[in-house]
């Protein structure tokens, strides 16, 4: 028992840096015992199978019982949202231009069983769908547009409930919550698990053959997260960024990077904003709505990507088209989640800008495919953390306009 309580007692980042070096150990000294992987496994089931549940009664009970005055906020983050979109898309252009790529098309890499999306009005057309999808299909295929917008739906119209109705939405609420706090204390040995598997199955070998492209990509991952995302969040509070995008990158990006799901990591990004102090009505909205549209790092994967293949077929490229490749992955980028294989299979759309054909561009998808170890990871990290790093930026600039401390949850 004793032994129990000291764990708990440890900080659960402390736990979970406890469990990726253990992981990591494992996977290259014991490689073929994959009972291990299991519990990465079953760590990313369960918060998969509990995210879903935990965004449909927050907000619903959010909107019920909730006071009014939030639109500002949420419009305001929502900007941020899309502006780091575009502006990380513009990073990728700048990196391709300086850093030319080439790859190895004509690879064995496959892309058997996946579809790429035709148009942007074709992934348009399934965000619009994913919106008035079946409430009840949309938890269980976890579509956070569609349970955001039911949510939505009935949490207004439970507004003028009676106080009893109202409690009972609470209690689910507070019950869900505490289901969620239970899966997240299980971390560290979801993260050995995961961490496990990748070493195991990838090894380091995956860094040699595709170094260049996986530098240019992981290096603009950085370059968002350490300098652009500062920047951002800077123009909103007025005061050194620093020490929220550490904290948001230290409690969020790790756990989002070896899941490599937004979805699953939505519960960890709600318990963050918790702990600094935000309006628990705000966040249960903005944070699921992140998963969906902030999409910085599916921007740089098909900007990458797309101009890797453009440099790779010797065509030149204006810089006017460059631009208008940002914005096309930047919008692409935010519809990202409703299409099936995610930020990859829109690199055909983008590839068709400049009239290469699809059969090439599935070439390139699979190259990231074979890397999307690595790429995957990095960017789900990225996406995720400034989620909730964007969340918390626009409400202190709030709370600094109010005259309270942003830095309040520093001191606990």
């Amino acid at each position: 028992m004793n032994i129990i309580q000291k764990w708990n007692s440890i900080s659960l980042v402390k736990r979970i840096i406890c469990g990726l070096i253990l992981g990591a150990i494992l996977g290259m000294a014991v490689p073929q015992v994959s009972v291990i992987g299991i519990f990465g496994t079953l760590f990313v089931g369960a918060l998969k199978a509990i995210a879903p549940i935990l965004v449909f009664f927050l907000v619903m009970a959010a909107l019920a019982c909730g006071q009014e005055g939030g639109g500002k906020t949420m419009g305001r983050v929502v900007v941020l949202y899309l502006v780091g979109t575009f502006a990380a898309a513009v990073i990728a252009v700048l990196a391709c231009h300086f850093i030319p790529i080439v790859l190895p098309l004509g690879s064995g890499a496959s892309t058997d069983g996946y579809t790429a999306a035709g148009s942007v009005g074709e992934v348009f057309s399934n965000l619009l769908g994913n919106i008035v999808a079946n409430p009840i299909g949309s938890m269980v295929n976890a579509n956070y547009l569609g349970i955001l917008f039911w949510a939505c739906i009935f949490g207004l119209a439970l507004k003028k409930a009676n106080d009893a109705t109202k409690k009972v939405l609470n209690d689910l609420s507070e019950a869900v919550t505490f289901a969620v706090r239970a899966v997240i204390s299980c971390a560290p040995f979801g993260i050995m698990g995961l961490v496990f598997s990748t070493v195991s199955e990838s090894g380091l070998g995956i860094f040699t053959e595709y170094g260049k492209v996986l530098g240019v990509l992981v290096g603009c991952m950085a370059f968002v997260a350490f300098i652009l995302n500062p920047i951002i969040v800077f123009t909103q509070i007025k005061d050194n960024p620093y020490p929220l995008v550490g904290k948001c990158l230290k409690d969020s990006f790790i756990t989002a990077f070896f899941t490599r799901s937004s979805a699953a990591n939505i519960p960890v990004n709600m318990t963050l904003c918790k702990e600094l102090g935000l309006d628990e009505d705000n966040y249960s909205i903005s944070i699921p709505l992140g998963a969906t549209i902030n999409m910085a790092g599916a921007a740089i994967t098909i900007t990458v990507m797309t101009l890797a293949c453009v440099n790779t077929l010797g065509m030149e490229v204006p810089l006017a088209m460059k631009v208008l490749l940002s914005f096309v992955a930047a919008i692409s980028a935010c519809g990202a989640s409703g299409v099936a294989g995610g930020s990859l299979l829109l690199i055909p759309l983008a590839c068709s800008l400049f009239g290469i054909p699809n059969d090439v561009a599935m070439q390139v998808v699979g190259i990231g495919f074979i890397i999307g170890v690595v790429q995957d990871s990095c960017e789900t990290g990225l996406n995720s953390s400034t989620d909730a790093l964007f969340t918390a930026a626009a409400e202190f600039h709030d709370f600094k306009a109010a005259g309270k401390d942003i830095w309040a949850w520093r001191k606990k």
